[in-house]
Parts: C-alpha cells; structure tokens; sequence
C-alpha cells in the first residue's frame, strides 16, 4: 500500500509556517525573516519514502489586501484550502484568535482533516495555553489542535505522525527523487528577495522583486544576472547604496548560499530597474509569475 498527499499549511502572517514547513521537509525550501509577507508565492516540498510521498505546501500569510500583488498572495492562500487532502491552520501564542475571521470561517466549512498547529509555545505559559485550546476548540470544533515550536522542533515528531496516518492511499504524484516543484531559478530570486529582506527597512523589501534574466551552468561555474526591480527612482538609489555598498553586501551574501544551494561556483551580477508601480500592474505581475485569476 503506497500513500501520497497535499498537506497545505495556511495561516495569517508571521506565525512561523515557513520554519515548520521547513522544518517537515528537513530542508530550506522556504525563505525565513521576522518580516510579515516573507513568502509571496505557493511552495512545494516534496517528502518521499519507500510507501509514501508527502507534498507539503507553504503559502503566503492570510491578509486584507490594499493592492495587486496582496490579492494575488491570497488567492495562493486560498487555492489551498482547495486542493489540500490534510490542512495545517497554524496560529501562534501571540496571534489574537479570531484575527481575519473570514478566513478561520472557510477553514471551519472545510470537509478535509484540519490540524491547528499552536506554534511558539516555548513563548507562553500552560494557562494561556490551555486558555488557547479551548477557545480554539470552540471555533473550529472538527480539527485537532497540537501545541508546538517549530524553531525547536517540540511535538513536531506528532505533527508527522498525524500527517501520516491522515495520509489517503494513492500513488505518488511526483519522480520519488523530487524535492520541490519549483526550478534552481526560482530559489536563486528568493535568496536575494531574503537579503532584501534582512537588510533594507521600510517599504524597500515590499516594493522589490527579483528575476533571473540569466544562467548558465557551465562545468564547475554558474554565472547569473539577476535583476532587481523597485517602484521609484528614490527606491533604486536606496538598494544601491553609497557608492554601490548596499548592493554589494546583498551580492555578496546571495552568493555564499546561492553557493551551498547549487553545491557549485557561482559568478553573480546585479542590476536594479525601475518598472513605475508593479504591484498593480497585471501584465508585470504576470509576468513576474503571480496568479490573477
């Protein structure tokens, strides 16, 4: 008997679904910051065993959208809700119970098994967090609610096993040696979207996006010319820095874990561009990979 499913994991911004997805797949698929709408797209990672293969997807956290680009990482959020055959609601110990209440509704009208996964445990105490599951208990009255902390990996362990008995028979749905579905360039521009990320403050990170225009793998060196696009000129000169320093560090640093990732040499050149007002431009945003329909 082989099993095989999509485990989608939802939920509002900053709650630490990134790190546990991360964490379930073993590997660093997903990009990481203490910045809310760190992921913008829906990420695949694929967990294969001899008689199972486990399709876990991150996505981008719940929000209200105020334009284009927001509504778009919604429709990521809510495509999940679709296709999942196990659903991972993940909260935090910090996160008031009832935020976005239209979202935590169509989780509860869901027919598929739903997993409220209480992360962050290590920051609250065992009164509140029994104050938590009961409330928790009382909204969504069909799921099963595991207290965690996916940066220490506490009751992860039951997390699998849950997902593992949930898991429906079925052949695999991908080659048994995949780890994701997206390819090398995708991960290349979420490497350098992470150093923007880490390293720049304000509206610069939101305001960014990032392609690869090229790559070519040669034996033994990668080159690669990425191009990171902003929204105003004031923004260009912001990302490039005094006498190109900013842009330099987030270079320098793309390339070390471009590095480990691609386990070659990697020659990497940056340019900055401005394209007016992308995040509400559908054929740019298309363009760059987003879901509008």
């Amino acid at each position: 008997m082989h099993k095989a499913g999509f485990v989608n994991i939802v939920g509002n911004p900053n709650v630490g679904k990134s790190t546990l997805m991360n964490t379930l797949v073993g590997e660093r698929i997903s990009i990481i910051t203490s910045k809310a709408q760190t992921t913008r797209h829906r990420i695949m990672g694929i967990v294969n065993g001899e008689d199972y293969q486990i399709v876990y997807s991150d996505t981008p956290g719940v929000l209200i959208p105020n334009y284009k680009l927001q509504e778009s990482m919604l429709r990521f959020s809510n495509s999940a809700l679709i296709d999942a055959d196990i659903l991972l609601y993940v909260t935090d110990t910090v996160e008031k119970i009832d935020r976005n209440e239209n979202f935590l509704e169509k989780v509860k009208n869901t027919d598929i098994p739903v997993l409220v996964i209480i992360n962050k445990i290590d920051l609250s105490d065992q009164e509140r967090l029994e104050a938590q599951v009961e409330s928790l208990s009382k909204l969504l009255p069909k799921a099963e609610i595991i207290p965690i902390s996916a940066l220490r990996k506490f009751n992860v362990t039951y997390v699998l096993k849950r997902i593992s008995e949930l898991l429906p028979e079925s052949p695999p749905y991908f080659p048994k040696d995949a780890l994701t579905d997206k390819p090398a360039r995708f991960f290349i521009t979420e490497i350098i979207r992470e150093k923007i990320l880490l390293y720049y403050q304000k509206e610069i990170p939101y305001s960014t996006e990032v392609v690869v225009e090229k790559f070519e793998d040669s034996e033994g060196l990668v080159r690669i010319n990425a191009v990171i696009y902003v929204e105003r000129d004031t923004q260009k000169g912001i990302v490039i820095g005094h006498g190109g320093q900013a842009l330099k560090k987030v270079g320098t640093e793309s390339r070390k874990d471009i590095e480990a990732f691609l386990g070659k040499k990697v020659f990497l050149e940056m340019f900055v561009k401005v394209e007016k007002d992308w995040r509400s431009k559908d054929n740019k945003l298309k363009a760059f990979g987003y879901q509008l329909d």
